[in-house]
């Protein structure tokens, strides 16, 4: 084995725990992530139930050939929003179901997803499920809420990069690694990369509007044409706020004059004793008389006094009415000229709030002038100040539309200053990115050199497109070439499955911290490695899992002597029936587990002192990069 050849001792085994993982969640350096806490599994496969305790750091699912390793994936890939086959539910069961439960901040975009679903969070873990029936049919829950799988799927690819020889797929998409490559390169993209961004939203902006502008200049025409000929009849007309509603009152007044006049004299002569018979007294002089019969008796009761007031109030008040009535009727004239006259302004003014004051107001724009061009239909009032409303409102859009020679040139001298600046920001983005892909690509062939691919070489190409994107004028695509004679290809294309899953390690590691997903999963990364390049394997899962939830499933002891939590899979017969079981392991239980990965025997005392030995290895490796980790921090 590689490393240091003095015995250890169970001491030496402290650092080493498997269950010594006793840092809490929230000081895992992991605590604003989304982490998986714990998995259980129910009628999938051979599981029949089995509950997987997970964990930050560096956790290994190992177990026998058959034992059910894989199920462990499918169901994790179940709970991720994975195709449902109903031919994984055990046999015999109605249904297999698969629940996780993942410790969340609260604003994550899970938590921020549940939310809008209707889901909720359980203090602070966020509950996920899916349930396959053995007909094919699933339902998957998000937040004790039921979603579809979609849901499950668009979450875990933020969440879990998964890496076997059937499943690469994050990192082989463009786009993934142009924005891998970007968080790698750090500040020196990030930062003209953000002006940049907002500089191409106003570009797209500024354009957008330049082309409705210049396409639409002939409806913008006549919609100018159509303002000034409104305009041009309200100016003539020159109506003046509430005029219509005086012009209305004047012409009723003047229209029933004669009318108007009998009988306000008709009214005054039941007031006015001038105008009775002799043998009729007025209402007036009926109230005096009244008045003058209390009189006499009013300091004998004060209650016949007040009756006596009011009747001099009542007489006091008529005499008023009988006053303004004989004036009323004094100033009635016929007048059919000023009648005429006031009849033409209304019919003037009529026509205005035909054209411009209600719901049949003339239209007044054509083309789509934007969110802030006036609403020109004239509908608040329905009379002629609606028509003086309309009238403001397209003085307004006149000017803005008289205006748009000014307005072209403007747009398009900040057109070309912002593609100037866009180009310039973008020349610097890419000598950044270029800088970058090659710090990476010597960084990850150090890698794969010690994960026994010592030829092997990854390449970063940056391409310059001839048009500028939302994120730069790049291209970005990871290239292999597995020795120095091969061309080198797409990641996918040019590696094989066993050499594919050491090369995305090598990836993940150089990517560590500047990647944001929050957990791994390995399956198979240690197919075709042995020996000293087995503990190298080793040693970079422990390096990822400083950074990120690490989940491997292995079958070479020398990986699992590197875990901070180590499952495995236990299979169980009764004669009839094969079920398999997830336990976790402890400081005993784990060097009986790594002697029988490396000698088929778990109780031999060789076997088993070379299990402590690589424990104590693995933990002296741990311990030193931690250390080195702490002192470039």
């Amino acid at each position: 084995m590689d490393g240091n050849s003095r015995r250890p001792t169970r001491g030496d085994l402290g650092a080493a725990r498997l269950c010594g993982v006793t840092e809490e969640w929230r000081g895992s350096g992991l605590g604003s992530r989304v982490v998986l806490q714990e998995i259980r599994i129910r009628g999938l496969g051979v599981i029949d139930d089995a509950q997987l305790e997970l964990g930050p750091g560096l956790t290994v699912v190992t177990g026998e050939t058959g034992a059910g390793k894989t199920m462990v994936l499918t169901g994790l890939g179940l709970l991720m929003g994975g195709r449902a086959d109903g031919g994984a539910v055990r046999t015999g069961a109605e249904r297999a179901v698969v629940e996780g439960r993942l410790r969340v901040d609260a604003e994550s975009p899970a938590v921020e997803r549940a939310l809008e679903a209707g889901g909720e969070l359980d203090e602070d873990d966020l509950l996920v499920g899916r349930t396959v029936m053995a007909g094919g049919r699933s339902r998957a829950h998000l937040g004790g809420r039921s979603v579809p799988a979609s849901m499950l799927a668009d979450l875990a690819e933020e969440m879990i990069a998964v890496h076997g020889q059937s499943d690469q797929h994050r990192l082989l998409r463009s786009s993934r690694q142009r924005v891998a490559l970007d968080r790698f390169a750090g500040a020196a993209v990030a930062e003209p990369l953000s002006t940049y961004a907002d500089r191409y939203e106003r570009l797209h902006a500024v354009e957008a509007e330049l082309n409705e502008v210049t396409t639409r200049a002939r409806e913008r025409a006549q919609e100018a044409d159509m303002l000034r000929f409104g305009l041009g009849e309200i100016e003539r007309v020159d109506p003046q706020p509430g005029e219509d509603v005086a012009l209305r009152a004047e012409e009723e007044r003047l229209a029933y004059a004669d009318s108007l006049r009998t009988a306000a004299e008709s009214a005054h002569a039941y007031l006015s004793a001038d105008e009775v018979g002799p043998e009729q007294a007025d209402i007036l002089t009926l109230l005096g008389s009244a008045r003058q019969a209390l009189e006499a008796e009013r300091g004998h009761d004060e209650q016949l006094a007040a009756l006596a007031d009011r009747l001099a109030e009542a007489a006091y008040l008529l005499g008023d009415v009988a006053a303004d009535l004989a004036s009323y009727a004094s100033g009635l004239e016929t007048d059919p000229a000023r009648l005429a006259e006031v009849q033409e302004r209304r019919a003037a003014l009529a026509d205005l709030v035909r054209k411009y004051g209600g719901d049949g107001a003339m239209p007044a724009q054509t083309g789509d002038a934007g969110p802030d061009a006036p609403m020109l239909d004239g509908t608040e009032q329905g009379e002629i100040d609606a028509v003086l409303a309309w009238a403001e409102r397209g003085s307004r859009r006149l000017l803005e539309l008289d205006g748009d020679d000014e307005r072209v040139a403007a747009l398009r001298e900040e057109r070309d200053r912002l593609s100037a600046e866009l180009n310039e920001l973008a020349d610097t983005i890419s000598k950044a990115r270029a800088e970058a892909a090659e710090r990476f690509s010597e960084a990850v062939s150090v890698e794969l050199t010690a994960l026994a691919m010592p030829h092997a070489r990854v390449t970063i190409e940056v391409r310059r497109r001839d048009q500028l994107g939302p994120h730069g004028a790049d291209e970005v695509e990871f290239l292999f070439s597995a020795h120095n004679g091969a061309q080198p290809r797409p990641l996918d294309r040019g590696a094989s499955g066993g050499e594919l899953s050491r090369l995305m390690l090598a990836i993940e590691v150089v990517f560590a911290g500047a990647d944001p997903v929050p957990t791994f999963v390995f399956d198979e990364v240690d197919a075709g490695v042995g020996g000293k390049a087995a503990v190298e394997v080793g040693r970079r899962l422990a390096a990822l899992a400083q950074h990120a939830q690490v989940l491997v499933v292995t079958h070479l002891p020398q990986v699992a002597a590197f875990a901070d939590r180590h499952l495995t899979v236990v299979k169980s017969d009764d004669g009839s029936v094969t079920s398999s079981d997830v336990q976790t392991l402890d400081d005993n239980a784990r060097v009986r587990e790594l002697s029988r990965m490396l000698a088929g025997q778990e109780d031999s005392a060789s076997a088993q002192a070379h299990a402590e030995e690589l424990l104590a290895a693995a933990a002296a490796s741990k311990a030193d990069h931690e250390q080195l980790g702490a002192a470039r921090r």
